[in-house]
């Protein structure tokens, strides 16, 4: 029987983003790019959960969670 990995990943919370770019600046993964020039998205691939990218959003619509893996 395997145990149940949990791995952090950011979420960004899509309708409060104004997609302001400083979470793409700091990912030291390249994990986020911004859409349309609306909002953040995560590549959840590539996301470690770091949480540079939230402590960075000036609005604090990005969150760290735990996911299972």
């Amino acid at each position: 029987m395997s145990a149940i990995r949990k791995k952090k990943k950011a979420f960004v919370a899509q309708g409060d983003c104004v997609a302001c770019g400083c979470c793409v600046k700091v990912c030291p993964l390249g994990a986020i790019q911004i859409v349309k020039g609306i909002m953040a998205r995560v590549n959840m691939d590539k996301c470690v959960g770091c949480g540079k990218c939230a402590k960075e959003c000036p609005a604090s619509v990005i969150e760290i969670r735990e996911v299972i893996a």
